[in-house]
């Protein structure tokens, strides 16, 4: 049986702190102090004080793209029939590839204001990126939401509003993957030097995360409202393409200027 654990935390009157709105706070605080650790390794290109201005910018974006994102591409029809719950970002629905597409707009935009170098700029938030994915995950499997397929593995968890029958906790998957897996990739791309090829690890991250996400999502139940798309897959994989294919372009183009300066 799923580990009935209640998504709020802390409860006086009204107000309440939940495991979800930690996991957002976590990723942010966590990603904000490892960035200004790498800030610190070459290349450094940009004064650490900066990230205290660039947090605001990047919630922002994780924020309003995540919430756009999953209006968007996922319940478009009914959101516009009811333009006024997108605003009600307490009952849920975030997309990631919104959140990312809006704090790539906030990496553009910090980076043309403050003269900064942009795939530089896009490297170090790539790098600390994992760290709130894995976060958020952990939440959705604490939330009892997202879960996946039926399943007769040993693991296999009855999820509260899933039915009777088990299935994989495909957020921990997911979590393990996208958060764990990817942080320690990109972990020793810095490590080993890659982050002086500029947009190495942007691409690194794109491809790896599409990778994650597209495998996680071979066990996770599709949203019900929409299901299985074109050849069947899902929502997820399909948005998750088109990084793969950027992510595959950036590192060679990063190779390929790095060996022309060699």
């Amino acid at each position: 049986m799923f580990p009935n654990i209640d998504p709020v935390l802390v409860q006086i009157g009204p107000f309440a702190i939940r495991w979800y709105a930690l996991a957002y706070i976590g990723g942010i605080l966590i990603g904000w102090r490892y960035a200004i650790h790498l800030c610190k390794r070459p290349p450094q290109f940009l004064d650490p004080k900066l990230l205290d201005d660039f947090v605001l910018y990047g919630t922002l974006g994780v924020v309003l793209g995540g919430r756009l994102g999953y209006v968007l591409f996922y319940k478009p029809d009914y959101y516009l029939a009811h333009p006024i719950e997108i605003l009600q970002v307490w009952e849920g629905g975030m997309s990631f590839h919104g959140g990312m597409l809006g704090v790539s707009l906030a990496i553009v935009l910090f980076a043309r204001l403050r003269g900064l170098p942009l795939l530089m700029l896009s490297d170090l938030i790539a790098g600390i990126a994992p760290i709130g994915l894995g976060l958020g995950r952990i939440a959705n499997f604490i939330n009892g939401e997202l879960w996946g397929r039926v399943t007769d593995v040993p693991w296999g968890m009855i999820f509260p509003h899933a039915g009777p029958l088990p299935r994989h906790p495909s957020q921990l998957y997911q979590a393990t993957l996208e958060g764990v897996v990817l942080f320690l990739i990109l972990f020793w791309c810095e490590r080993s030097g890659q982050r002086l090829k500029p947009g190495l690890m942007t691409g690194v991250f794109l491809v790896g995360y599409g990778i994650a996400r597209s495998t996680g999502e071979l066990f996770r139940e599709p949203d019900a409202f929409l299901g299985f798309l074109i050849g069947g897959f899902t929502m997820g994989q399909l948005l998750s393409l088109p990084m793969v294919v950027a992510g595959i372009y950036l590192i060679y183009r990063a190779q390929t200027r790095a060996r022309a300066v060699a």
